[in-house]
C-alpha cells in the first residue's frame, strides 16, 4: 500500500468528470481503494475521491465517524438521488482545498446506489452528515469542488480566521 499525493484546487483532474469503473472487482480497483484508505488515515480526513489522488475513476471512500471501530464505506460508480427539496447549510472543508472552510447548501436527505469491491449493489438512504459527506465526495467525481456549490462566498474563509472571528461558533467536523 502507498500514501498518495492529494491533488489541489486548480489541478485539471479535479475539473472533469471521472470515468466509470468497468469492473468493480478488478484488482487494480482494490489496490486503489487500499491506497486511498491508507492515504485518508495518514492525512486524517473523513472522505476521499479517486480524482483527489490523481486517478480519474468514479470511486469514493469515507468514514461516518472518527471512532476506532469506524468502518470505511467504498462506493464505486455512485449515483445520488435527492429525496425531497429540503436543503441545509453546513460548514465543509476539503483535502483538495487546504486551509479553507465554507458554508455549503446540501440536500438533507438522499438515496444513493453504487457497487462495492465485490461487485454487489449498495443501496442506501442517508440524511444530515451522512448525506453531506456522500454529496461532497461524489461531487469530486463530476469535477465539482465545494466552493462552486456555495451561495455566499463571504462564508468562504481560512480556518484560522473562521476560528478567530466567529466568536464561539463551533465549526462542525470537516467533510474532507
Amino acid at each position: 500500500m502507498s500514501i498518495l499525493k492529494i491533488a489541489r484546487m486548480g489541478h485539471p483532474i479535479l475539473m472533469r468528470r471521472a470515468e466509470d469503473v468497468t469492473d468493480p472487482t478488478d484488482p487494480e480497483i482494490s489496490r486503489l481503494v487500499a491506497d486511498m484508505l491508507e492515504t485518508l488515515e495518514d492525512i486524517g480526513g473523513r472522505g476521499l475521491a479517486a480524482p483527489q489522488v490523481h486517478v480519474a475513476k468514479r470511486v469514493v471512500i469515507f468514514h461516518l465517524n472518527d471512532g476506532r471501530n469506524a468502518v470505511p464505506e467504498v462506493l464505486i460508480n455512485p449515483v445520488i438521488e435527492p429525496i425531497g427539496d429540503d436543503r441545509v447549510q453546513g460548514w465543509e472543508g476539503c483535502l483538495s482545498v487546504p486551509g479553507l472552510r465554507g458554508v455549503v447548501p446540501r440536500f438533507r436527505h438522499i438515496r444513493y446506489r453504487a457497487f462495492d469491491l465485490d461487485g454487489r449493489v449498495i443501496e442506501r438512504e442517508a440524511s444530515d452528515m451522512h448525506a453531506r459527506v456522500v454529496q461532497h465526495e461524489c461531487d469530486h467525481l463530476d469535477g465539482v469542488l465545494y466552493p462552486q456549490r456555495m451561495d455566499d462566498l463571504r462564508l468562504l474563509m481560512f480556518e484560522t480566521e473562521a476560528k478567530h472571528h466567529l466568536n464561539g461558533i463551533v465549526l462542525p467536523e470537516d467533510v474532507d
